[in-house]
């Protein structure tokens, strides 16, 4: 059992006489054999919290408990977590073998205990052939599995990982995130993955919590963040390509907003009600080419669209608009795109909150 939970964490750092708030007020609590990822933009505070979870940085205020036990004071060794590290952290002059097994050795124990859990991760990340090589003989790739191995080894309750595969290329990215998540599942432990990249957020955890300057914006499955966000950040934040969100003028029952136009659906009038502007957001994955029942057509003309292969992004001229489709015809020029009502959120002018 590795269930976390953490109860009104702090934490601020001091340079050059200037104090900065990194944390504030965090309450978060972690189930067992979860994969939760902490995502977020650089300098949210993610990677601390994963440090002070680890031991190697201490709250300002607030605790930490690892199976209802309290760990504020206990040395990061005596964790038992593993850790690892956006940079490999690899020792250059020892093999794939030694550094796997380094944090054992460390513990006292004994050759034959070390060579079968080194045998054992070897064989789980398919290290088996590269074990007496030095890392400099290695892939990205390769070097991050090391790195995953020499955690794994060590039978640890928690597995935290701070942005492991940020120096990866895009394909092996893409692999190493198949093989994480295969990892969790033989592993059947607790997994931290602190990430900025939305797409890792969403196919990787079971569990997202979105944090922005210091504060939990929101923790909830990946669908529901991504279908029901809470706010405006978290709406732009989630998602491969982030939400469209645009200010809109309610008059006469209709919202308006550039070009489109239409009436407030029936099960809105009533939460809208005295309310003269608002934002509203749409997926651009949710405008479409192809008419569904039901849906309003809207004629944009085109601005630029990037062509990624499978799909297309395209981007209007006449507001901060853009489309995701799947098509091979060329876009160009003017275009009538269609959506649904169903697929638009509303959120408040002034506190930014989803109006549901």
């Amino acid at each position: 059992m590795a269930k976390l939970c953490l109860k009104n964490i702090s934490k601020s750092f001091e340079s050059e006489k200037v104090k900065k708030q990194v944390l504030s007020d965090i309450s978060l609590e972690i189930k067992d054999k979860s994969f939760c990822i902490l995502l977020g933009p650089s300098g949210c505070g993610k990677s601390t919290l994963l440090r002070l979870i680890a031991g190697l940085e201490k709250p300002d205020n607030g605790d930490i408990y690892i199976d209802d036990k309290k760990v504020n004071d206990i040395h990061p060794k005596d964790r038992d977590i593993a850790f690892v590290f956006q940079s490999y952290a690899l020792y250059p002059h020892l093999t794939v073998y030694q550094n796997m097994a380094f944090p054992l050795k460390i513990r006292g124990e004994n050759k034959k205990t070390i060579d079968e859990k080194v045998n054992e991760a070897a064989c789980i990340l398919g290290l088996k052939e590269l074990l007496n090589r030095k890392p400099k003989e290695l892939s990205g790739g390769q070097r991050q599995r090391v790195a995953l191995g020499r955690a794994i080894v060590r039978d640890a309750k928690i597995f935290l990982m701070d942005e492991p595969l940020s120096n990866l290329d895009a394909k092996l990215r893409a692999n190493m995130r198949v093989e994480i998540k295969k990892l969790h599942q033989k592993l059947n432990t607790t997994f931290i993955y602190v990430t900025h990249d939305q797409t890792e957020a969403l196919t990787m955890g079971d569990t997202i919590v979105i944090l922005n300057e210091g504060k939990i914006f929101q923790k909830d499955t990946p669908e529901n963040i991504f279908k029901s966000p809470k706010n405006t950040f978290v709406a732009s934040f989630s998602g491969t390509y982030p939400m469209n969100l645009l200010e809109a003028a309610i008059t006469d029952e209709k919202i308006k907003t550039g070009k489109i136009e239409f009436e407030i659906p029936d099960n809105y009038k009533e939460k809208l009600k005295g309310k003269n502007k608002i934002i509203i957001g749409i997926r651009p994955e949710n405008i479409r080419l192809e008419r569904k029942e039901n849906d309003i057509a809207q004629n944009f003309n085109i601005d630029f669209v990037e062509n990624t292969g499978a799909i297309k992004v395209v981007y209007f001229k006449e507001s901060n608009l853009k489309a995701v489709v799947n098509t091979k015809e060329t876009i160009s020029n003017e275009k009538t795109f269609f959506f649904s009502l169903n697929d638009v959120m509303y959120f408040d002018i002034q506190t930014k909150e989803l109006i549901s």
